[in-house]
């Protein structure tokens, strides 16, 4: 059992990223959701939490709200997810609300408390993970491990240049790639093979209760397919917590471009250095059968448990 704590910004693939950890209960225990806003504005993303944590029958996992913008930067969002952040997903409205304080202390009080036992997933831009390194910088000794969906070795999705999430808040994601841990980058040169074609949408419809979030969301930003589709991004990341061995990792140094006029928040990703000086396991390759067997093993699970 894997003790994980998701920094996220729902988002239609973040959804379904929570969705893979609910339907994976026996193999991961979550133990904080913390919200940022990146694909949407905060109090979307911490509503599009709530909601998600009611359906998904997560518990009382507490939700705790973060950091609103970048460090530095004027805000960046991600409009393929629509007005709500769930594209054509409508949820029932939380009866529940939203744990006290920030998601910065959350982090920094939860690894204390567990040192060497959480695993840090970041599927949004890293704000809160950057000012929980600069609030407590023992937070890099205290996390098991940190695993994140962004960034790219080859070119970016929101500019030629740069992903989404290192877009977001180029400066952040500097911090946490130079905090002194070692990231793994789930980046776009695998997550971009993790697409929704016609098959996977036909074995998502049979899935009861699921299905109103699964197939909606899986056409919600991206026409689907026989050959191709949406790529459901950030459950790569949780994958990757459930299952290394579906993924080709390659040390790394990773830099952040912060200051590029065109190349702001690329990944520069070297390859080429002596062992023991990468910051970084980069993803580059994925056993995309594998992955969805993974996928859809869970949301069988919860599928049964939702009804």
């Amino acid at each position: 059992m894997k003790k994980v704590l998701i920094d996220c910004d729902p988002g239609i693939d973040d959804a379904l990223a929570l969705a893979l950890i609910a339907g994976s209960r026996d193999a991961l225990d979550l133990v904080g959701v913390t919200t940022v806003g990146g694909n949407v504005d905060l109090s979307l993303t911490t509503a599009n939490a709530l909601a998600l944590r009611e359906f998904l029958d997560l518990g009382d996992v507490p939700v705790t709200p973060g950091s609103a913008g970048a460090l530095l930067r004027h805000t960046v969002r991600a409009t393929v997810h629509g007005t709500s952040g769930l594209g054509t997903v409508v949820l029932p409205a939380p009866a529940r609300g939203p744990s006290p304080g920030h998601a910065v202390d959350f982090i920094v009080d939860t690894l204390r408390a567990a040192p060497g036992e959480i695993t840090l997933v970041g599927t949004g831009p890293l704000t809160n993970l950057a000012l929980a390194v600069r609030k407590e910088p023992r937070v890099v000794e205290w996390a098991r491990d940190l695993v994140i969906m962004g960034g790219s070795y080859t070119r970016g999705n929101h500019t030629p240049a740069a992903e989404f999430n290192m877009l977001a808040d180029p400066e952040a994601a500097a911090i946490a790639f130079e905090a002194g841990w070692t990231v793994t980058m789930v980046g776009l040169d695998v997550t971009l093979t993790a697409v929704v074609n016609t098959a996977v949408l036909d074995r998502m419809r049979p899935l009861g209760r699921l299905a109103e979030l699964l197939v909606p969301g899986a056409q919600s930003y991206k026409e689907v397919t026989d050959d191709g589709g949406p790529a459901i991004h950030d459950a790569c990341a949780v994958a990757y917590v459930l299952d290394p061995s579906l993924f080709t990792c390659v040390p790394a140094v990773v830099n952040v471009e912060t200051a590029g006029v065109h190349t702001r928040g690329m990944t520069v990703t070297d390859f080429t250095v002596p062992g023991g000086r990468a910051n970084a396991l980069v993803a580059t390759a994925l056993d995309v059968p594998g992955f969805w067997e993974l996928m859809f093993g869970a949301y069988g699970r919860l599928s049964a448990r939702l009804g």
